[in-house]
């Protein structure tokens, strides 16, 4: 298998193979030796987990962008090389052609993942993706503050009664009451003092 994909990337215009390891320790020599511009990383050497390897390039060598090709599909191998800093993840039933373009595209900044494997990152993304959403909505939805709530908040901030609020900007007190109301509903607070902190906060009023 190795042999065969030394071949391929001596055959691929544009590549250099600088060099190959069967191990995890003559990976480490070889890779501190010369670090290439993308290094091709199997999680399951003889000596030791490949996502090892992948750390210690991470630390040492951060121009090297991992490209991982492994037998191992399953949700904690994935994870556990992501997160170690693999730039891809392609299982070994990737034809020859998707690796160099795979290679190609980690060196242009693209991130190629096999199709297992992205199912399994959108699996482990969606609970964050939900929860962020859910945080979305529960905000204050500040941008749909009126000017004239704007207006009476700044009133509110200075100090002014409601009756004196409206006399000021020339409208009944039940608006004033109503807008005051819809303040309190778009901040999502629930009475003045809370109203005028998230204002000032943010930076709706002085």
């Amino acid at each position: 298998m190795r042999a065969a994909f030394e071949a391929m990337v001596r055959d691929s215009a544009g590549f250099t193979l600088l060099g190959s390891a069967a191990t995890l320790a003559d990976a480490r020599a070889a890779l501190m030796a010369a670090a290439p511009d993308v290094a091709i990383v199997d999680l399951g050497l003889p000596d030791g987990d490949g996502a090892e390897l992948i750390a210690m390039l991470r630390e040492r060598a951060p121009g090297t962008l991992v490209l991982v090709s492994t037998v191992f599909g399953d949700e904690a191998h994935v994870i556990r090389a992501i997160q170690a800093g693999a730039r891809g993840y392609l299982l070994k039933d990737t034809t020859a052609d998707e690796l160099v373009r795979s290679i190609a595209a980690v060196h242009e900044g693209g991130s190629p993942l096999s199709p297992q494997v992205a199912r399994h990152l959108l699996k482990r993304l969606a609970p964050a993706a939900r929860a962020s959403q859910a945080t979305a909505a529960s905000a204050p939805d500040v941008d749909a503050l009126t000017a004239r709530e704007i207006d009476i908040l700044t009133r509110i901030s200075q100090g002014y009664t409601v009756a004196e609020t409206a006399e000021l900007l020339a409208i009944s007190y039940h608006t004033v009451t109503t807008h005051i109301k819809n303040i309190y509903s778009k901040l999502a607070v629930h009475n003045r003092v809370e109203a005028v902190n998230t204002a000032r906060r943010k930076g709706l009023i002085l």
